[in-house]
């Protein structure tokens, strides 16, 4: 028997047994006015395990016998009633096994049954709760980008962006897919979709990374191909990994106090302090109404000490998220220096509501002492129902950092145990891409993603300006869809500029994009591409592009599943591509217009 059946039958035994019940606590003149009442006064279900159901068997019907006095009427409903209620509740107490509690309470509305069951152990039930959370409600706040536009090669043959290696787009997109909703457009990010997953790009020997370029024909447009630019931060093991001075940054305002918010990111930073190493140390610092030092800075080595701050934490409360970031970058500030990796990780949903610092540029105004002298930041979105993706997303790109988002503790493990060299260390800073087609033999392209990413093509050698940084061992994964022409064999000229973990001047790298680097069909290809581009595929239809109607999700399905190589990620990635195909068969995705730009030659086509 099933557990939804189970519970359909126990609910018709406890509603039997309170009529029942309730009938034996009134006289015998009262019954006409019972019949076809549903109500169930005094019946209460506080906790229920179900195991097993059984049939209450009816009471065999008896002929009335002749009326009694009123006293003996009144104490042969008691005691019908009090054998009742002992029979219901041994029969409900078996049902509900080993460690139940029932008891039976009086009331002047007649008996009732308190029901209540063992507690399962404590991360079983965090994570049920977290589970079977609702989907995202409004008040959720996404910033849309425009889709890149394609740009005419003959027009401006320069594309320079900024890495990203942010995932929390990805993350929280999948929570809707989960579910059994499909995320809004505007929270939909196509580089932050690539760069959730790990790519089988050449470690670099010397330099902080290494580039691979490969291309195939598209998926996305006939007629198009796919160029893939790839860049592989080095590897940096946990004993080579330089000290880390954290200060974390804990929201315990009113809004935090859901499972899946100050729980779940007191057990992630747990599993964060058990993954440090004897050199680190700690700080911890929350904010609500107002801000408050929990631990000050304190070995990783203690976590006796450490854990029992974490479990201290309670919500509730405004949100004064300024003055929490001044007070832990002041923190933060006294551990710095060359031989410290110091970052400050922000625990949210992102709501802010007290104070002067309100908005990122505010935020970080205030703390941009911190960020010129090295401060990181990284940002960890939590929950859902007022979670501002907006802001965490533009404070971790301002303070030199990265953006998560944590909805479990699988994730929590990705970001904290898996990867978390690259979370905490930073081996190349304003880290910038630029892409200089060669008009001879591309007539037209068009960059995925990176929208918020994009930087003036003058500024790609003006060091004063702001971009990336790539932890070790990240991967930063960047797609062009592009128009061939004529047979020239220099495709473009990728270079790679940037600036050492404290320095001040940036090294420049430049690799050519033959055409030797494509492949003749997709299928063909490597089994990153591949999958790559399954993800943009997904992407630009989740985000409703212009023309991603024409977009085969089956394709990209096909590719995604032919490419999972025993990885885990991607493996849950088909599983997501196939909730995507089913909703969105019955949601019509309607793209969004076009963006205005001059369109292409059709011999780009």
């Amino acid at each position: 028997m099933n557990v939804q059946t189970s519970r359909a039958l126990l609910a018709a035994c406890v509603l039997l047994i309170g009529t029942a019940c309730h009938r034996s606590s009134h006289s015998p003149s009262e019954p006409a006015a019972m019949q076809g009442n549903d109500d169930t006064p005094g019946v209460t279900v506080e906790a229920l395990v179900v195991r097993d159901v059984r049939e209450v068997p009816a009471e065999p019907a008896r002929p009335a016998p002749a009326p009694p006095p009123a006293a003996e009427l009144r104490e042969e409903s008691r005691r019908s009633r009090d054998s009742l209620v002992s029979r219901a509740s041994e029969k409900l107490r078996n049902l509900m096994g080993a460690g139940a509690s029932v008891q039976s309470l009086s009331g002047t509305d007649g008996p009732s049954l308190s029901l209540s069951a063992a507690r399962p152990a404590h991360s079983f039930e965090q994570e049920a709760k977290r589970s079977a959370l609702p989907p995202a409600r409004d008040g959720n706040r996404f910033q849309g980008m425009e889709p890149n536009p394609y740009v005419r090669t003959a027009d401006d043959a320069l594309s320079t962006f900024a890495i990203d290696v942010d995932t929390a787009s990805y993350s929280v997109s999948r929570r809707y897919l989960m579910q059994g909703a499909l995320p809004p457009a505007d929270a939909v990010r196509v580089e932050e979709f690539l760069n959730a997953f790990t790519y089988r790009y050449p470690a670099p020997r010397r330099e902080p990374f290494s580039v691979h370029l490969e291309g195939a024909p598209s998926p996305l447009t006939s007629g198009r191909t796919l160029l893939k630019v790839g860049v592989q931060g080095r590897q940096v093991s946990r004993a080579d990994r330089k000290p880390a001075n954290l200060v974390f940054l804990v929201d315990t305002s009113g809004s935090m106090n859901h499972p899946d918010k100050l729980p779940l990111a007191i057990d992630a930073l747990k599993l964060l302090v058990k993954n440090l190493n004897e050199h680190d140390t700690i700080a911890l610092t929350t904010y609500a109404g107002s801000t408050r030092d929990v631990l000050p800075p304190t070995p990783a080595t203690e976590y006796t000490r450490i854990y029992r701050a974490l479990d201290s934490l309670r919500s509730g409360g405004g949100t004064a998220m300024g003055a929490g970031l001044t007070t832990a970058y002041a923190h933060a500030l006294k551990g710095a220096g060359s031989g410290r990796n110091s970052r400050v990780i922000v625990l949210t949903d992102g709501d802010a509501n007290l104070g002067r610092n309100l908005t990122p540029d505010a935020m970080l105004e205030s703390v941009k002492a911190g960020v010129e002298e090295g401060v990181t930041l990284t940002t960890i979105g939590l929950g859902m129902g007022n979670y501002r993706d907006d802001l965490l997303e533009r404070l971790a790109n301002r303070g030199n950092g990265n953006a998560f988002y944590i909805d479990s503790m699988k994730e929590a493990r990705r970001v904290f145990e898996t990867r978390l060299a690259g979370t905490l260390e930073v081996i190349a800073k304003d880290v910038k891409i630029q892409v200089e087609f060669n008009p001879k033999a591309v007539s037209g392209y068009r960059l995925l993603g990176y929208e918020n990413r994009d930087i003036a093509d003058e500024d790609f050698r003006d060091d004063k300006v702001d971009a990336g940084e790539i932890g070790a061992g990240h991967s930063v994964t960047a797609l062009y869809e592009v128009a061939l022409t004529g047979k020239d064999d220099t495709l473009a000229t990728v270079r790679v500029r940037a600036k050492a973990p404290t320095g001040t001047r940036a090294t420049e790298s430049a690799f050519t994009f033959g055409r030797d680097r494509l492949s003749s069909t997709l299928e063909g290809a490597s089994p990153d591409l591949r999958f790559a581009a399954a993800v943009a595929m997904t992407a630009e239809v989740l985000r409703r592009a212009p023309d991603s109607e024409s977009i085969s999700l089956e394709r990209a399905h096909r590719l995604a599943k032919g490419s999972i190589q025993r990885d885990e990620d991607r493996a849950e990635f088909v599983k997501l591509l196939e909730s995507v195909q089913q909703l969105s068969s019955r949601v019509a995705l309607s793209p969004s217009p076009a963006p205005r730009h001059a369109p292409m030659p059709e011999h780009a086509y």
